[in-house]
């Protein structure tokens, strides 16, 4: 299991990483430097350690719980209705707010022929 292995790697590079910087802060630069190099590992195990999980966390998954046909086949039906049905909703309340804007225009422009011809 390579999970296992590089979950024992981190734990042993962070114990000596910690260690050298106990010494560091007391002024050992050698052990500064050590500290600097430990931490640049120990990110890149990290990273390891992350993806690692994560797969196994997705094996476990799989393994664990199988959706049946008919559940799998309806969620995406029922999302693609959804999005068509919103997708109407925003054509229709477009329309309306565009008719309302263009009688508003008319609306203001009558107005304006008004007050121009009393003047």
């Amino acid at each position: 299991m390579a999970l296992n292995k590089t979950s024992q790697e981190l734990a042993a590079l962070l114990e000596q990483v910690s260690h050298d910087l106990a010494k560091a802060m007391n002024g050992n630069s050698a052990a500064a430097q050590r500290v600097r190099t430990g931490t640049i590992k120990l990110g890149k195990l990290a990273k390891t350690f992350r993806k690692e999980s994560v797969q196994a966390g997705k094996s476990a998954k799989k393994g664990a719980k199988k959706k049946t046909a008919k559940k799998a086949a309806k969620k995406p039906a029922r999302k693609a209705a959804k999005k068509t049905a919103r997708k109407a909703a925003k054509k229709t309340t477009r329309k309306v707010a565009r008719k309302g804007a263009v009688k508003k225009r008319v609306v203001r422009k009558a107005a304006k022929k008004k007050t121009a011809r009393r003047r």
